[in-house]
């Protein structure tokens, strides 16, 4: 718990969390009751490995502050084409304009995501696409193990 610096009551949350997704699982045997052991499912060992590959496709420490925003991921897991933003929000159901246009402006500002207007329908409209350390994160994510 100390590594993670995370209060008492968040990592016990965190963990209640990882163990109803059944991700993570009591060792059973093992531990104090007051002190219990846990160990990865096999769930759990997939999604740490997508986690440790998409953590060193960004090893700066700046860099890596953008990534623990919470749309990051997702919306670099969806822009490995380029997406209209109606596309990108209909694939995260529970992300606001607000958020999605935040998060949005701010990978394009760290040039993770390129935004580009398409011109051939009538109408233009922008698509945005995974570029450079986004398109690392997206290979990451949907990499098969």
């Amino acid at each position: 718990m100390a590594a993670t610096s995370a209060s008492r009551t968040s990592f016990a949350s965190s963990l209640g969390h990882l163990v109803q997704l059944r991700l993570l699982e009591r060792n059973p045997g093992h531990g104090h009751p007051l002190r219990p052991e846990f160990r990865l499912t096999r769930e759990g060992v997939k999604i740490a490995e997508t986690a440790s590959r998409i953590v060193r496709a960004v090893p700066d420490d700046t860099e890596f502050a953008l990534l623990r925003r919470s749309w990051t991921v997702p919306i670099l897991a969806l822009t490995d084409t380029p997406r209209r933003f109606s596309v990108i929000k209909s694939h995260l159901a529970t992300i606001t304009d607000r958020a999605l246009s935040t998060s949005l402006h701010q990978l394009e500002a760290r040039d993770w995501l390129q935004r580009e207007i398409d011109t051939s329908k009538r109408v233009p409209y922008p698509t945005y696409l995974a570029v450079n350390k986004g398109i690392q994160i997206n290979r990451a994510i949907n990499q098969t193990s």
